[in-house]
């Protein structure tokens, strides 16, 4: 799979373009700031994007109007065909965002239950109770997603609505050229749909990537040959910053070792969750990082990691954002793409994975751990990468079997020597490549 050796790059469209928070219903081609973040992607060492949502909505994407329209406040469907032409020549990969839960109470098919109400063909597409009501007073009851009724929970048990979204999903495919969805809320996903969902898309493209939101739990339950072939790392984005901001490397490490370490019990060795530092919904990395000297050792950590990495838009050059202060703060509009040391490491690490087999497949296993240091070896038949890092203050001096005598630094091309045992210096992560 195509995702497996790439480096992605999560854009929230809405946000990006400095659209309105509410749709405001006027056509602005706003996508096409999109094309001017190109070169910076690729000298950022990515290859794919990720877009939030991109079809019309209410408000914030998630609440989707129409699946076959781009959001006006984005542009139309052939503004945004021209930036997925550009992003394709370039060699960049997209990947969607597909709500597939619910939609949004601007969605067409609700809008006609609400004023046909029993006699609307669409009226078994939701969850309703025509003998209740709602905090809108519509004068009947429906599901919505978590408590937030803004967000009209669909029935995906009804084959007309998979029968129109599958129909929405082939549109894009044929449109836009997409290469993957990321799929919103998969875990509340309908079984039988992900794996519909899965037939379809690869009868249409053989390599088509479908990505779960999963939040926690066993991940096999939706990644698998059947459903989705990755799915959100939300364990290990928490053991990462967690394990910095307690100088406790052992948090990190253990939930590696469970995911992917080569004992019987692991959970899912060789598989290629998407890993994060942080997203959309989440506070940026810079902001919940206590101490700021260690952003590129948690990115180093990140790309060494088994998974595909993600970054998220202006994170690779240290955007603050705290989540308490609201979806803006987390999905800012920046005028122009900055470049910075912090953009420079992330550039290498991000060469260094795409150009090494075992960091990119490589099997797990922990060689040395300690609070604030550890080292842990990616291996495949014919490629060999130690990754060591220490998040403390100090320079530390460890003694261990690397099993080799020499090895090259992937990220900065130094050569070092394990005779004698190995430095760490404060603050410091490598890639070491033997040889």
């Amino acid at each position: 799979m195509w995702a497996d050796h790439s480096v992605f790059y999560q854009i929230y469209p809405l946000g990006f373009c400095g659209a309105p928070v509410q749709n405001d219903e006027i056509t602005v081609p706003r996508i096409g700031k999109v094309t001017e973040w190109v070169e910076h992607i690729l000298n950022l060492g990515c290859n794919a994007v990720y877009f939030g949502p991109v079809f019309e909505s209410d408000a914030h994407g998630y609440d989707t109007r129409d699946y076959q329209k781009i959001d006006r406040r984005l542009g139309t469907n052939k503004d945004f065909a021209d930036v997925c032409q550009t992003m394709h020549r370039a060699g960049i990969k997209i990947v969607l965002d597909g709500v597939f839960n619910h939609v949004g109470r601007g969605f067409w098919a609700f809008q006609d239950v609400l004023q046909n109400r029993e006699s609307s063909p669409y009226r078994d597409w939701f969850y309703i109770n025509f003998e209740g009501n709602d905090n809108y007073n519509d004068g009947l009851w429906y599901e919505g997603w978590e408590g937030h009724y803004e967000l009209v929970k669909l029935n995906l048990k009804n084959p007309a609505v998979v029968d129109h979204l599958l129909t929405c999903v082939g549109h894009w495919i044929d449109e836009f050229q997409i290469d993957g969805l990321r799929l919103d809320v998969a875990y509340l996903l309908d079984r039988d749909f992900l794996k519909k969902l899965r037939a379809f898309t690869t009868s249409r493209k053989a390599e088509f990537f479908l990505l779960g939101e999963i939040i926690g739990g066993d991940y096999r339950q939706i990644m698998n040959h059947e459903m989705c072939d990755s799915v959100t790392n939300y364990e290990c984005y928490k053991g990462l910053y967690s394990s910095f901001n307690s100088l406790n490397l052992f948090e990190i490490v253990h939930s590696l070792l469970r995911q992917f370490g080569s004992d019987p019990w692991a959970l899912f060795p060789g598989a290629h969750p998407l890993s994060f530092v942080d997203n959309h919904d989440v506070t940026r990395a810079a902001s919940i990082l206590t101490n700021k000297k260690h952003i590129p050792i948690l990115y180093a950590l990140l790309f060494g990691m088994p998974g595909i990495p993600c970054i998220y838009y202006g994170s690779e050059w240290g955007a603050e954002g705290r989540k308490e202060n609201g979806d803006a703060a987390l999905r800012p509009c920046f005028t122009a793409p900055q470049k910075n040391q912090l953009t420079d490491w992330i550039a290498s690490c991000a060469k260094a994975r795409r150009g090494s087999a075992a960091l990119c497949d490589g099997s797990f296993h922990s060689l040395v751990l300690q609070n604030q240091y550890c080292i842990f070896e990616r291996k495949t038949a014919n490629d060999r990468v130690l990754v060591a890092v220490n998040i403390g203050d100090t320079a530390v001096h460890v003694d261990f079997d690397a099993g080799a005598g020499r090895a090259r630094d992937l990220i900065t091309g130094q050569v070092h020597d394990f005779g004698g045992g190995t430095n760490l210096p404060p603050y410091f992560a490598a890639f070491w490549q033997i040889f």
